[in-house]
């Protein structure tokens, strides 16, 4: 009995199944593993100096106690609400401003001559060259009262006194639109690269004009590309932490700044692993939209 079922063993695992097994295995100890004891935490409760298991095993039965406490205060406290919409709403301005300066340059770099595309590339890629944290603090220096930016702008006479830009939301936005302008970019690319040319000259010589073809071929084409850029973006701002607290103020208090607040100055881990639970709930749902696009995509391709 014993052999068969190692033998069924490696004829599953062998050949193609064991490539894949490998990256399953992976995504499952660093993704899934660390997901669920998450989730545990978020129905736990707060002892004196650790977290209380729901699981608990005495006199040779296991009882499970779930806390549905920490998802209920949610209802109870409205700053939860808020910074859930406020960063819902810097994720989504950070998203439509990569896209409208992206978009042009992606399409600049896959129009731009063969020689020219790979040093195109790598200057998008050069800003990962450095620390992510110093190239945020730069914009501070650049934004405070007497940064270069404003002593550029009474140099030059457009304004009198300096600008109150730091800790406001177009801080936040400049530093966010920046820090994730590369992860729209690249994704066009890939995608406007690929760009049968000869559409654009067809519909050319049938009398439409740049603006028409653009739109009418140009952008349909390149929906997967848009889609991409736009969930690689939007994903990770809707949880940022290091720009909110570098850049942003008090108007600008976004949901990883309540995880930072919930883990470590409250010490309770369990409302904080319902925060995070919640926030993952609401980042799945762009990328179930995705998902069902790019099935519907290919169907029609394949139709």
């Amino acid at each position: 009995m014993l052999a068969r079922l190692i033998s069924r063993f490696r004829s599953v695992f062998r050949g193609r199944n064991a490539v894949i097994l490998v990256p399953m295995l992976w995504l499952f100890v660093l993704s899934a593993v660390p997901l669920l004891i998450v989730l545990n935490f978020s129905f736990s409760e707060m002892e004196i100096a650790s977290v209380a298991s729901i699981w608990k095993w005495a006199d040779d039965a296991l009882t499970i106690k779930i806390n549905l406490g920490n998802y209920l205060y949610f209802g109870q406290d409205p700053l939860y609400f808020d910074t859930y919409l406020s960063s819902l709403k810097f994720a989504a301005i950070t998203t439509l401003w990569c896209l409208a300066l992206g978009y042009p340059f992606a399409y600049f770099m896959a129009r731009a001559q063969a020689h020219l595309r790979p040093m195109l590339v790598m200057l998008v890629m050069l800003p990962f060259w450095t620390s992510f944290l110093l190239r945020i603090y730069a914009w501070k220096t650049l934004l405070v009262s007497n940064g270069l930016v404003n002593q550029l702008l009474m140099a030059l006479g457009v304004i009198h006194t300096p600008l109150q830009m730091m800790n406001t939301p177009f801080s936040l936005t400049i530093g966010m639109v920046y820090a994730y302008l590369p992860f729209m970019i690249l994704p066009l690319y890939a995608n406007l690269v690929k760009l049968d040319v000869r559409l654009l000259e067809a519909a050319a010589d049938l009398g439409a004009s740049p603006w028409k073809t653009f739109w009418l071929i140009t952008v349909p084409l390149s929906k997967r590309g848009i889609i991409a850029g736009s969930m690689l973006v939007f994903i990770p701002a809707v949880g940022e932490y290091v720009i909110p607290e570098l850049l942003g103020g008090p108007d600008t208090l976004m949901i990883g700044r309540v995880l930072w607040d919930e883990f470590f100055s409250n010490n309770d881990w369990p409302m904080a692993s319902a925060v995070t639970i919640v926030m993952i709930l609401l980042i799945l749902l762009p990328i179930t939209i995705f998902n069902k696009y790019n099935a519907e995509s290919k169907s029609e391709e394949q139709a």
